[in-house]
């Protein structure tokens, strides 16, 4: 079904030899210590959504790279899974919509226009070289991980090209095209009889809610923003219809939550839970585990706690977006890495087989932190804080540590805001009574776990996509312009090119119905820079007008020429001054970034350009060069603005060769 890959033990791909980058954790010889399965495919850098996109696939990269230099292959099975087949994809989706997916490309999405209206691709979601292959990449490892837990070959499976939680049955949505929570979900549903799903990233998973949005089966909690941003869904009272009636869980959050804040309505505070040795999932039956978990101190029970002890699940999958993070481009809380992980260090505790996704998350060095760091939880191992060397070392900088800090936004969540919520939960958790029986539940029929030797049932579809289960680990990866700048303004066109995401017009009211965008926190601070401009500009140009007029009233009157020469050098400054300041543009959330530089405009064409008439003040304007955002995508300069040169090569991509048979790494 899969293969694992062995990385070499040589010097030069352990970069653990010589200096342990790891620190065991005090459970790391328990021979109860979880298995965990990683599963990573080397083509996932190979993709790319466009220019100026914020979602960037070479993340689970430059995770990846973490991982390995950390030594973290050592402690868990790394898998290559197979990728998903049409067929697999609609069990869940639309045939129609996997079919269009699977024949769109940049070359002919001229030729699908009433499609791309009606599966909203084109706007949050292009169309890029290799998309159906990506989706694949990222709904084949979720299931595959899947199959793993419900057959007790492992505890916990990773699987970090995953999470993409908004795409719906028949239509993509925020970055995300296949749905592979669900397809996961429809595989643990095949051996568990409730699946508990988790949702941490800053948005509402509102299509794995959707989907589950019936049945008792799968109770969905998600904590995220809410009011006024996308997708516009996950109200508290949104909890369900029919047999899945308070079986969906929302928690709505405010702007610059803490860790503190978070800890408060997430983290199971049961002391009980804590100091009671975790159940080995090997000798207990998951019934039995889950049983386990029911005696909580009532005084001290949480949200998750409740859900445990009301809902009494089987197995739980965590989407763990990282968007929620301190400095998210797109994101509005504060917590540190530390207290993302939290999540993940509670959630483990309770024993039960564990899906770990990724999700959003677009500030790439911190996503990447964030995952390398929550993957060793999951190993059991404790991270040095020192990154290591690895292939994407340089963007780590200045002070290449394993960590996120928080900053000092205001916390909006007030603690009768946060207790008012959990009230209403708990009471809607009380309404659910007894754990439901799964009597008379039809399983899905799709099958995941067949062996290597079935594959010759496929069809010719399916055959062509799993021929290259054995395919070795080549790396074609050529990298794209700007593609690991976290800039806001990388690349040709920048993010104002809005021909690749969001170009699509619309009226107001259309806007209205289908709710905020998910790009609205980058567009709104990209117009915040466009009015700080404006307003340094026009007093740049005043000043230098100013000038102007100083140095030929001083020649007319034949007279004052040293008070006309002070003005206009006086007015010239301020103009030089006032281009460097476009040019350099304001900080970014992460709060250590600048945007790029443009060398083709350089502050003295505006010095130039001051000391002309005040009928030229356009051309003074435009000498802020590529960092106007009022500037034409079609009339940009024809230079990118200057990158990051692209990091050498290392062994590590080397490491991530296929072994013909599985094999725990060593």
């Amino acid at each position: 079904m899969s293969s694992t890959f062995l990385p070499p033990n040589s010097a030069a791909h352990n970069p653990t030899a010589g200096g342990s980058l790891l620190q065991p954790r005090s459970n790391a010889s328990n021979p109860n210590s979880s298995r965990v399965c990683y599963f990573f495919d080397s083509d996932i850098g190979n993709y790319h959504y466009g220019p100026g996109h914020p979602m960037k696939p070479t993340r689970i990269r430059m995770c990846h790279s973490l991982v390995m230099n950390y030594g973290l292959y050592k402690k868990m099975e790394i898998f290559r899974a197979k990728p998903a087949t049409k067929r697999e994809m609609s069990q869940f989706h639309t045939d129609e919509y996997v079919e269009f997916l699977n024949r769109v490309t940049p070359d002919n999405v001229d030729s699908f226009v009433r499609e791309q209206a009606k599966f909203n691709v084109g706007d949050d979601c292009p169309v890029f070289d290799g998309l159906f292959e990506y989706c694949s990449i990222s709904a084949g490892g979720s299931m595959e991980g899947a199959a793993r837990l419900s057959r007790d070959k492992c505890d916990i499976a990773i699987n970090w090209a995953g999470g993409l939680h908004h795409a719906k049955k028949g239509e993509a949505s925020g970055f995300c095209y296949i749905n592979d929570i669900v397809l996961g979900i429809l595989e643990l549903l095949r051996y568990h009889p409730r699946v508990l799903y988790i949702d941490i990233d800053v948005h509402h998973g509102d299509g794995v809610e959707e989907a589950f949005y019936t049945t008792d089966r799968v109770m969905t909690c998600s904590f995220h923003k809410y009011g006024e941003f996308f997708p516009g869904t996950g109200e508290l009272r949104d909890v369900g219809m029919g047999k899945g009636k308070n079986y969906s869980v929302n928690f709505p959050l405010r702007d610059g939550i803490t860790d503190e804040s978070y800890k408060s309505v997430f983290e199971p505070v049961s002391r009980w839970i804590r100091h009671q040795p975790p159940p080995n999932p090997r000798l207990l039956t998951r019934a039995a585990t889950a049983m386990m978990i029911v005696p909580v101190c009532a005084a001290r029970r949480q949200v998750i706690s409740q859900i445990m002890e009301h809902y009494q699940p089987s197995a739980v999958v965590l989407q763990c977006g990282s968007d929620s993070l301190a400095g998210d481009k797109l994101g509005c809380f504060n917590l540190s890495m530390r207290g993302h992980a939290n999540c993940v260090e509670f959630v483990k505790s309770f024993g039960l087989p564990l899906l770990l996704l990724g999700g959003g998350g677009y500030t790439m060095r911190n996503v990447s932190r964030a995952w390398a760091y929550e993957t060793g939880l999951a190993a059991g191992q404790e991270l040095n804080s020192q990154v290591p060397v690895n292939e994407y070392y340089e963007y780590f900088g200045p002070d290449y540590r394993l960590d996120v800090r928080p900053n000092n936004m205001e916390d909006l969540n007030t603690r009768e805001y946060l207790e008012k919520i959990k009230v209403q939960v708990f009471e809607n958790l009380r309404q659910t009574g007894h754990a439901p029986s799964v009597q008379g539940h039809v399983e899905p029929r799709f099958d995941r776990d067949r062996d290597d030797d079935d594959d010759d049932d496929d069809d010719d579809a399916d055959a062509e996509v799993r021929a290259s289960k054995n395919r070795k680990y080549t790396d074609r990866r050529v990298q794209k312009e700007a593609e690991l700048s976290d800039s806001e303004d990388e690349g040709e066109g920048g993010r104002r090119d809005r021909r690749d995401h969001g170009g699509r017009a619309s009226s107001r009211s259309a806007e209205k119905e289908k709710g905020p965008s998910i790009l609205q926190p980058l567009l709104d601070r990209q117009r915040e820079r466009e009015r700080e401009r404006e307003k340094a500009d026009a007093s740049s140009g005043s000043a230098g007008s100013a000038g102007a007029g100083g140095l030929v009233n001083g020649h007319a009157n034949g007279h004052g020429h040293g008070n006309g020469n002070g003005a206009a050098a006086q007015g010239l400054d301020d103009a030089a001054k006032g281009a460097g300041d476009g040019d350099k543009g304001g900080p970014l959330m992460g709060g250590d970034e600048k945007m790029d530089e443009d060398p083709s405009h350089p502050p003295t064409a505006a010095v130039a350009a001051a000391s002309q008439a005040t009928t030229q003040q356009q051309q003074q304007q435009g000498g802020a060069g590529g960092e106007d955002m009022d500037v034409d995508a079609d009339t940009r300069p024809s230079s990118p603005p200057p990158t990051a040169p692209p990091p050498a090569r290392t062994a590590t991509d080397d490491a991530a060769a296929p072994s013909s048979s599985s094999a725990t790494a060593q």
